[in-house]
């Protein structure tokens, strides 16, 4: 009887079969991950412009009101490390699946909740469902996708995270504007089942995924360990962590600038910011083609320092060029996500799932820590305070990336 665990049997495989640009399997997951990061995200943001709704509504004040949002973000960082382990068991497929119609379901239960009690109870459970899509799905491509296309596949899996993001965020304003809060979330709960069954009908089954019976927390935190001590990966994730803080610091408090004079934005006005998402979705997917190239590493460098040149015109006071700065800012960031969340699957040696939980809690901690410090320099000094914050992480991220790549044995 072998002492070879299943791991070890994986890593010793002498050839995996992947699936390769040009497959119709290769576009079915493409377009399964694209529809997978739609998901997650619109179901995640769909409650930001309702956050004055829910103030009115149950008679809360504007922090409570946010509790809707920043309850959904926190469980979700704290379920992506539990998401990992449970995967290595459950397999990364199943999990996905049932992340994506639970969160559904319980976005469209909300939307009936009678008390604003319930309302949270139901938001901070969707937040930790979710938590079984976006590492289980970064892991998913990095052990299926032949390396050769997993940056444009990894581009196009952070594009659909882009596009949820703004579509929950723009289509729930609208439908609450003509139909009131609860049928738009219910619309909304709906949009994300009918996405999430797509994803099911069109995502190849794993090929390369060596379940792991049982639960063994020491296999599980030997796994942590062992990616904390690869010099490269920590400082890929001092990069999530910087970069996603410096991006929601910039969309926090943008709209107190502009909501006051000499601005004076309507909130539907303000609202509209949020397609700039859509320049997000394209830059994700041409930063992982270029990525594939040209060099993960030059295309990653190149984005952060796009994303401080957008942060830096923000500090104009004309606002086209704000409006500008904020576009620019959005394309750098998402093209600096796509290139080192793919990363992590080519520097990671194994239990690529534990490697993705890891950048990704880096990723919402930066933004809910990061992302709240900013008003602290808001208050104090204003805008231009707000984007010297974030010049100065978006520093220490170009830094990160420059040691990561002397730290790692990946070309480019």
């Amino acid at each position: 009887m072998s002492d070879i665990s299943p791991v070890e049997a994986q890593a010793m495989a002498p050839a995996r079969d992947y699936l390769t640009r040009g497959t119709a399997s290769y576009r079915r997951a493409s377009l399964a991950l694209f529809l997978s990061g739609f998901s997650t995200f619109s179901l995640l943001y769909c409650v930001q412009p309702l956050l004055p709704v829910f103030a009115s509504e149950f008679a809360v004040s504007p922090a409570e009101s946010s509790l809707a949002l920043s309850l959904s973000t926190g469980f979700l960082a704290i379920a992506i490390v539990c998401a990992a382990a449970v995967s290595e068991g459950l397999g990364r497929r199943s999990l996905m699946s049932i992340s994506l119609i639970g969160a559904s379901l319980l976005t469209i239960a909300a939307a009936f909740s009678p008390d604003w009690h319930l309302l949270l109870v139901l938001r901070g459970m969707q937040g930790f469902v979710l938590g079984g899509v976006p590492a289980v799905a970064m892991a998913y491509l990095a052990e299926e996708i032949d390396p050769k296309g997993l940056g444009a596949t990894m581009g196009l899996y952070v594009g659909g995270t882009a596009f949820g993001g703004m579509s929950g965020r723009v289509l729930t304003g609208i439908f609450a504007e003509y139909l009131s809060w609860r049928p738009a979330m219910a619309l909304m709960g709906t949009i994300g089942l009918a996405a999430a069954i797509g994803f099911i009908l069109l995502l190849p089954a794993s090929r390369n995924f060596v379940r792991r019976s049982g639960f063994d927390p020491r296999f599980h935190l030997r796994a942590w360990i062992g990616h904390l001590r690869n010099p490269a990966l920590p400082v890929v994730f001092a990069i999530a962590f910087l970069a996603m803080g410096s991006f929601v610091t910039i969309y926090n408090y943008a709209g107190f600038r502009l909501v006051a004079p000499p601005y004076e934005l309507t909130q539907t006005e303000l609202g509209l910011i949020f397609t700039v998402y859509m320049f997000g979705i394209g830059a994700s997917s041409i930063g992982g083609i270029l990525g594939d190239r040209f060099g993960h590493f030059a295309v990653l460098l190149t984005g952060l320092a796009v994303t401080a040149a957008g942060s830096a015109m923000t500090l104009s006071a004309s606002l086209p060029v704000i409006i500008l700065g904020i576009i620019v800012l959005t394309s750098g960031f998402f093209m600096s996500h796509s290139i080192a969340s793919g990363l992590v699957g080519k520097l990671a040696k194994d239990t690529k799932g534990h490697a993705s939980s890891l950048y990704m809690l880096a990723y919402y901690v930066g933004s809910s820590v990061m992302g709240s410090a900013g008003g602290w320099f808001f208050s104090a000094e204003g805008w231009s305070a707000v984007v010297f914050f974030t010049l100065a992480m978006l520093a220490c991220a170009f830094a990160a990336a420059y040691a990561a790549r002397r730290f790692s044995s990946v070309r480019g």
